[in-house]
């Protein structure tokens, strides 16, 4: 709330969720992009944690209010909740565990039974591409978030990459599309996605290049 005192009233609030196994960094994405700071020994999440980052996109303020919750299975009861009214859901594994990367499916199960279809721009994020034991190939995350229309990028919360523009990607792309952020702005949202209305149905098309 202390967050929101100091944003323009005419600023918008965009509600992120992020989501995923246990131990793939979630935690440790928020506070590098929130904070700016790392800490290599978080202890996992217990229910749900939050923060606030005001952004300017495209000479727009928004508060990315971003809710961190627990991949442990006994606080998944807690989760159904914080799926309502997301307009941005992060999708989180760790490239040097592939039974993380196994289990998206399942969190993509989920993301289905609590948000409504196009409700949320959906993102797929590769965490900890610092460490050198990968298990996960950047081509299988991006076939992956090909497969399912996802955004998809490479992150590691140790050294800062991607981190900012995985965020700032997400949210740029809220605003482009549609019903997502604000039904009743027509005019404005004719503005922000008239340059794109003939693109790909696949986010992939414009936000998951190869290089």
């Amino acid at each position: 709330a202390r967050a929101a005192q100091g944003m323009d009233p005419g600023g918008l609030t965009l509600k992120l969720l992020l989501i995923g196994d246990s131990a793939v960094g979630k935690s440790s994405l928020l506070l590098r992009f929130a904070d700016g700071t790392f800490e290599p020994s978080l202890k996992p999440t217990i229910g749900v944690d939050f923060r606030a980052k005001k952004m300017v996109i495209d000479g727009r303020a928004v508060q990315l209010a971003i809710w961190d919750t627990a991949g442990q299975e006994r606080f998944r009861t807690l989760t159904p909740s914080y799926y309502r009214g997301a307009q941005g859901v992060v999708l989180v594994y760790d490239v040097t565990r592939k039974d993380t990367f196994t289990g998206l499916d399942g969190w993509l199960n989920e993301l289905e039974v609590y948000t409504s279809k196009n409700s949320a721009v959906k993102m797929l994020v590769g965490n900890k591409i610092d460490k050198p034991d990968r298990e996960v190939e950047r081509r299988e995350g991006l076939q992956f978030a090909r497969k399912h229309s996802l955004l998809f990028i490479e992150t590691s919360a140790k050294t800062q990459d991607g981190v900012q523009h995985a965020f700032e990607e997400l949210a740029i792309k809220i605003l482009q599309t549609p019903g997502v952020w604000d039904r009743n702005a027509e005019k404005q949202r004719m503005q922000l996605t008239g340059s794109s209305a003939q693109r790909d149905k696949s986010f992939c098309a414009a936000y998951c290049p190869l290089a």
